[in-house]
Order: structure tokens, then C-alpha cells, then sequence
């Protein structure tokens, strides 16, 4: 079965950086896309960004264009978020994902990982 493992969540100071990690298994993933979502409390789970094994597709959410990256390692499964000059606003439960194709919208992403937590102090 589709297994995604998010990492790396914790506590940080306004301005650090952090990198979380999704570790994938269960599927072929080369067909696939993966995504970073990212959830306040009362709030709906925001999409954050996406990219596909094949590297012909990487997107980001306005709101961290320009501070987080994402990358993939394919002979790993494994994505990764690197989050730099990080504000209070980027505190979340942040959720990596899979979807068939790629896509912005969190309705078409069919399996999602726990979880982890980002806490940025001010």
C-alpha cells in the first residue's frame, strides 16, 4: 500500500530555515506528481507547492515563492521541503501527497502522509 512519511517538523526561530522530508513507497512514483500542503487550525489545508519525479513540473504557492524550495530524490522516494527565511505565518502541521497528475488542487491528491509539525517563533 502508499505509505508517505513526512519529517523534520519542529521548532524555529522567524528567519532559520528547516527541511522537511517525505519518504514514499507503495506506488511506481515516476508517474506520479507529489505535493507539500501545509494546515492551521480552523483552517482549509493550503497547498504550498509540487513537483514530479520527472522535474518537468515544479510549482509554488505565492505566499512562499521565492523561501522554499522542493527537490526530489528518485532513487530514494523521497521529497524534501526546504523552508528558508521562515515567519510566523509558515507555522503549520505541513502534509506531503501524491496525485495522479499534477495538480494545485488538494481534492486530487489520493494518499497523504501524518504530517509534522512547524512552530516559527517570532
Amino acid at each position: 500500500q502508499v505509505q508517505l512519511v513526512e519529517s523534520g517538523g519542529r521548532l524555529v526561530q522567524a528567519g532559520g530555515s528547516l527541511r522537511l522530508s517525505c519518504a514514499a513507497s507503495g506506488r511506481t512514483f515516476s508517474n506520479y506528481a507529489m505535493g507539500w500542503f501545509r494546515q492551521v487550525p480552523g483552517k482549509e489545508r493550503e497547498f504550498v507547492g509540487g513537483i514530479t519525479w520527472s522535474g518537468t513540473w515544479l510549482y509554488y504557492a505565492d505566499s512562499v515563492k521565492g523561501r522554499f524550495t522542493i527537490s526530489s530524490d528518485n532513487a530514494e522516494n523521497t521529497v524534501y521541503l526546504q523552508m528558508n527565511s521562515l515567519k510566523p505565518e509558515d507555522t503549520a502541521v505541513y502534509y506531503c501527497a501524491t496525485v495522479p497528475r499534477a495538480s494545485t488542487y488538494r481534492e486530487m491528491y489520493d494518499y497523504w502522509g501524518q504530517g509534522t509539525r512547524v512552530t516559527v517563533s517570532s
